[in-house]
């Protein structure tokens, strides 16, 4: 749209130029012609200079608004630099930290491939070692049948027998193991015999805790401890819990059996928990005690006082009690759940689990034979290979155990199986408990006695049951102490 000032410009410029015209036409006598060719080119001459003008004003007033953008777009470039300079300086920085942090992982990956290797062939090395001692010739024994009275006997304590692991001190006695009866060991006794013996043990409150460390591969560091019971006869000659389940089962006893060595091992936890929260323990529950509702009303009272140290309170059931639970069952151990605690199966006799259905249940724990992860017939006899055992029932939430270790090779196998964790003779033999002394000097608490010394006075009898628990292998110095002096060779 035109502007105004150009409008009325241009009508002045035409007014101008006709009066122009007008004034050569009437004073100086000029025709009209001619008078009219003067008044248009000057109207021409003043139009010219207007565009003229007019167009050099535009291009001052444009040259200095480009100059002006062209000064902005300068800033704004350097502006850009500055933030691009920034940014690639950023850049370089993330990149050198990620390749540093790559190089240290890379350095560290190195370092750890490196030590378990060195831990496998010094493994492997041991494994050998010990296959050479075992096929050497055992030493001659003599009899303790024919030993004559005199010299005396030198008992074996508990420090003779090699750990791989440190036990609580304060919480197992290194005191003599005591005498096991077995069956082949002893004449066959009459079962109510039996059964009075083992009713004579609860009313005297000779039943014992045993303590065996459950330890990690391959560090072979405590996590757990697994409670063993035992009673004792009048003779003091220690029961192991494969003798007398059954008639105490037949008799009605395990519940008071397993309400004695649940208060006794959730001591034994609260005592070991003191030094390290990290531990647990193992309590072996009978499934008679599951299906009784009177008995299991008492333990369940007493376990949901405790249940603040429920997770780390395990309770151990046979493999056969689980396939065999009943809705009494079934809704016992859902109770049990319910309050926190977690539940182990031990007694496996075959490899066709169910993690999902195990899982649901509560159970967080698998204890298999070392012997049965290891025996190639397991392959078939399955439906999954044992070296994926570990890998499926971790999907599930549940840690695979292997129990009975005896020897090194086997943890080199159990290795490559992704074993996590360990328990047998190999690591630590079941130790009995100490006696608990209060710290106000008062009685030891009597639910936590220590066990019998057996066999400790060199004038006494000798007796011929065997001093130490049954082992296929005699025993020998394992674990890292003794990986460590193996590997080292003789001095």
């Amino acid at each position: 749209m035109i502007r105004i000032s150009t409008i009325f410009v241009g009508i002045c410029m035409v007014l101008v130029s006709a009066s122009l015209g007008l004034v050569l036409y009437a004073i100086a006598g000029i025709s009209g012609y001619e008078s009219a060719i003067v008044a248009l080119t000057a109207l021409t001459v003043m139009i010219l200079y207007n565009a003229v003008s007019m167009r050099i004003k535009d291009r001052t007033e444009s040259t200095g608004q480009i100059t002006d953008l062209s000064r902005g777009t300068a800033d704004l470039a350097r502006q850009v630099a500055e933030f691009g300079r920034r940014l690639a300086v950023v850049e370089s920085k993330i990149a050198s930290a990620g390749t540093a942090n790559q190089d240290r992982i890379q350095t560290v990956a190195g370092e750890i491939g490196e030590l378990g290797a060195l831990v496998k062939q010094l493994a492997t090395s041991v494994a050998t070692h010990e296959d050479m001692l075992t096929a050497m010739p055992a030493p001659a024994t003599v009899s303790a049948a024919i030993a004559p009275p005199s010299p005396p006997v030198n008992p074996v304590t508990a420090a003779d027998v090699p750990l791989a692991v440190e036990v609580a001190e304060d919480t197992v006695t290194p005191t003599a193991p005591a005498i096991i009866v077995r069956p082949e060991a002893t004449p066959a006794r009459d079962n109510a015999q039996f059964t009075a013996m083992v009713k004579d043990a609860i009313a005297d409150n000779r039943i014992d805790i045993y303590l065996q460390p459950m330890v990690t591969l391959p560090q072979r560091k405590v996590r757990f401890y697994e409670a063993m019971t035992r009673l004792r006869d009048d003779k003091d000659q220690v029961i192991t819990a494969d003798e007398f389940i059954g008639p105490a089962e037949a008799a009605g006893l395990m519940g008071q059996i397993d309400h004695i060595v649940l208060l006794r091992c959730m001591q034994v936890l609260r005592r070991l928990m003191v030094r390290n929260k990290d531990v647990g323990v193992f309590c072996n529950m009978a499934g008679a005690t599951l299906s009784n509702a009177e008995t299991f009303a008492q333990c369940i009272d007493f376990l949901e006082a405790n249940r603040a140290l429920a997770p780390s309170f395990v309770l151990e059931f046979k493999q056969n009690v689980f396939r065999n639970l009943g809705p009494i069952e079934s809704e016992h151990l859902a109770a049990l759940a319910q309050r926190g605690y977690r539940f182990s199966i031990d007694h496996v006799t075959d490899l066709r689990i169910e993690p999902r259905d195990l899982a649901d249940r509560g159970v967080r724990f698998i204890k298999v034979p070392a012997a049965l992860l290891l025996d190639p017939k397991q392959t078939s006899n399955s439906d999954i290979h044992p070296a994926d055992l570990s890998d499926l029932l971790g999907r599930f939430g549940i840690d695979l155990i292997a129990e009975r270790i005896e020897g090194e090779r086997a943890v080199v196998d159990l290795l490559d199986f992704d074993v996590r964790f360990g328990q047998g003779f190999l690591f630590a033999a079941p130790r009995p408990l100490r006696p608990e002394t209060p710290a106000n000097g008062g009685a030891p608490n009597p639910a936590i006695k220590e066990p019998a010394r057996a066999s400790t006075d060199p004038n006494g009898p000798v007796r011929s049951a065997p001093t130490t628990p049954p082992r296929p292998e005699p025993p020998r110095s394992t674990g890292n102490a003794a990986l460590a002096r193996r590997a080292t060779g003789p001095n």
